[in-house]
């Protein structure tokens, strides 16, 4: 008798736990519906907002669009998905090397901007625009005969440059011009006696020994240059008259 009402009792255990899991389940079911009618409920309102947001668009642009174009653009998205796939990789990498190169690209842009200042304060974009300007006047100022003498001549005249900016000359040049200038605002006697007085100084002597030597290799030079054009126009009439007779011969 008393071992039927243990096994009794085990049963009645049994069972009671059976109902307090099915009790357990059948709550945690009512709370999940509970959740879902919730969420329901507040789904519910944004997507009719958003179906007749939807129906509003789609009336504007329903002029062109045709339901056999959107299912084209599908089978075209569907066939080309690894090609897109492939272009969304690239799109990955070149967002990675963005980001990678972002901070070197900053830094070079934040340097350049800080050059261009600096070059900006020392003059060098005020010396270019003044340099555009000088060259539009000489471009302006020189003809095309002008630039051919000029390109048959520029050996010769960058050999003259070369020899006047020797460090001797341009000293020379500058400390004449300097004193000269000093010398302009000085009042000047032009008198006999004031001339001679001048003409014992050796510095003074010195220097028209000088000036009368430059100006015997100025002669020099000018009576080459005249020997040479006769030349050329005593060729020039021989050939002329050698011509001649050869047409009165024939």
């Amino acid at each position: 008798m008393e071992q039927a009402l243990a096994e009794l009792n085990v049963k009645i255990d049994a069972l009671t736990a059976q109902v307090a899991y099915l009790a357990e389940q059948a709550q945690l079911a009512a709370r999940q519906r509970e959740d879902r009618s919730e969420l329901m409920r507040d789904l519910t309102p944004i997507a009719d907002q958003a179906y007749h947001l939807a129906i509003e668009q789609l009336e504007e642009v329903q002029e062109y669009i045709d339901l056999g174009d959107l299912l084209r653009l599908l089978k075209r998205l569907m066939r080309n998905g690894r090609n897109l796939e492939t272009l969304l990789d690239q799109f990955e990498s070149i967002m990675d090397l963005t980001q990678t190169i972002g901070p070197l690209t900053d830094e070079a842009f934040g340097k350049a901007v800080t050059t261009f200042a600096d070059m900006e304060q020392k003059g060098y974009f005020a010396f270019a625009r003044g340099g555009k300007r000088i060259a539009d006047n000489v471009v302006t100022s020189f003809t095309a005969e002008d630039i051919d003498r000029l390109g048959d001549n520029i050996v010769l005249i960058l050999n003259t440059v070369k020899d006047m900016t020797q460090p001797e000359i341009m000293n020379f040049v500058r400390n004449t011009l300097l004193v000269a200038e000093k010398e302009v605002e000085k009042p000047v006697d032009i008198s006999y006696r004031a001339l001679i007085k001048q003409l014992r100084d050796p510095e003074v002597r010195r220097g028209l020994a000088l000036t009368m030597r430059v100006m015997h290799v100025v002669g020099s030079q000018a009576s080459d240059s005249q020997a040479s054009g006769s030349q050329v126009s005593g060729a020039q009439v021989s050939g002329a008259q050698a011509s001649t007779n050869s047409s009165a011969t024939g």
